[in-house]
């Protein structure tokens, strides 16, 4: 869409922008492009680009500032980044020695937030379901049972089921070994989803055992854990495009706290390749209608199973945010692979 000459003044105004942060003027541009264009023709193409939805003009000054748009297209067809130098990439990898994989995480997070001074974040990598090695019921009181639970990973879960009549113990082994029979091998959602056809042909009086069974197993082996680290939000209260606007920010604090629209973002990563940058309102959150996210997946053993991203203001240095995240999420890859095997 956009000739030569306009392509090149709107790289050169983005860049401006986003070292100096003020809007810029067309005598500026015209200096700062290396074009030999008079700062009348300069304004003229800033007034195409103005009209095509790439900058726009701030109500107090006569200098322009990039739209999203205009950012999409300096990032996609403009943008020229440099590779990290080995010493920048050794200094990463220097944090990210093989340790926990939770330990692995937060230190991601945190470095991902000390390179850039915006917020890092990383998601966590998706626990998969347990499988039942062996499940038992012990009788405790006449309306209490024990329930015993065992993966195959070695894991034992107890807990205590309420009952609206006593069972005998006969029963409670006859129900134990119908669900080791049937169902191990299995997680508590495939066997829940067994269960629930079966269910009506089971006695009535055995209804009753095997919901609240399925209901505390469901629990007790799905407990919540954090989905995502984030680090660094703080660094936001200390950008100037953000912290102007209060209502905005606490809105996006909102979002940090409550998680799950971040977590629905992140995860649309994991299924894309390679580095995804959402600019304003591409995310679909309204709190980062003002802010640029800049997320990467990363493997654990050639499985993607978590993405790594920076959070910051949508005038940011792409050019640096870019690789940073990029070589955090290969890394982070390859110290999680290096401690599944040891």
């Amino acid at each position: 869409m956009l000739d030569k000459r306009a392509r090149i003044l709107l790289k050169t105004l983005v860049e401006r922008y986003v070292i100096e942060g003020q809007p810029v003027g067309s005598r500026a541009l015209s200096k700062a492009s290396g074009l030999d264009l008079s700062p009348a023709t300069v304004r003229n193409v800033m007034a195409d680009l103005e009209d095509m939805g790439f900058i726009t003009s701030p109500h107090t000054s006569a200098g322009r500032i990039p739209t999203p748009r205009g950012y999409r297209v300096f990032v996609d067809s403009l943008l020229t980044v440099q590779p990290l130098a080995e010493r920048q990439i050794l200094a990463i990898e220097g944090h990210l020695h093989p340790a926990q994989p939770q330990q692995l995480i937060n230190s991601a997070s945190q470095l991902l937030s000390g390179l850039t001074n915006f917020a890092g974040v990383v998601m966590a990598p998706q626990r998969p379901s347990p499988q039942i090695r062996q499940i038992e019921f012990l009788g405790l009181s006449e309306k209490r049972t024990l329930l015993i639970i065992v993966t195959t990973d070695g894991d034992v879960q107890n807990r205590i089921l309420f009952t609206d009549r006593p069972y005998k113990a006969s029963e409670l082994v006859a129900a134990a070994n119908y669900l080791n029979q049937n169902f191990a091998g299995l997680n508590f959602d495939q066997i829940r989803q067994r269960l629930s056809e079966e269910l009506q042909r089971l006695r009535q009086d055995m209804q009753a055992l095997m919901a609240a069974t399925l209901e505390a197993g469901g629990e007790a082996l799905g407990a919540p854990r954090d989905q995502y680290v984030i680090s660094g939000e703080k660094n936001l209260l200390d950008v100037e495009d953000l912290s102007s606007d209060m209502r905005r920010l606490r809105e996006l604090f909102d979002l940090f706290e409550q998680k799950t629209g971040l977590v629905k973002l992140l995860d649309i990563s994991n299924r894309a390749e390679g580095v995804q940058i959402y600019i304003g309102g591409e995310s679909g959150l309204a709190p980062l209608d003002e802010c640029s996210v800049v997320t990467a997946p990363y493997e654990v053993n050639g499985r993607i199973v978590g993405s790594v991203g920076v959070i910051g203001p949508t005038r940011m240095a792409y050019d640096r945010v870019i690789p940073i995240v990029d070589i955090t999420a290969k890394l982070l890859s390859s110290a999680l692979t290096y401690q599944s095997g040891s």
